[in-house]
């Protein structure tokens, strides 16, 4: 992990920026537990090597967490911590504030 920048804005953006985090982290707030192939599904076209590294990442942060199931074939689950969880509000404030300002945005049919 790199040192943590001083700004609160740069450090969200660095836990859950980029392409793919934040809606890996949306995905677990609407499902609460998710395999890996059923949060590939929520995020196409993610790969799996960049869908392993961001878990990684987000598990790192502790704002995930990985349960492995000694099974066959075997079996792993995520889910958001404590921690992780707190970002429900964010992320919903990102998600009407998108919904609202993509209506606004879009080209109109009318013309």
């Amino acid at each position: 992990m790199t040192a943590i920048p001083q700004c609160p804005v740069t450090f969200a953006s660095r836990v859950v920026g980029g392409r793919w985090k934040a809606k890996i982290v949306w995905a677990l707030l609407r499902r609460d537990v998710l395999r890996f192939s059923e949060i590939r599904r929520a995020c196409p076209p993610i790969s799996d090597r960049i869908l392993s590294k961001e878990l990684k990442e987000l598990e790192g942060w502790g704002l995930i967490v990985r349960r492995e199931f000694a099974t066959i074939p075997p079996k792993t689950e995520y889910r958001l911590t404590e921690l992780g969880r707190t970002l429900g509000p964010v992320m919903n404030a990102m998600a009407e504030w998108g919904a609202t300002t993509q209506a606004l945005l879009a080209p109109s049919q009318d013309g």
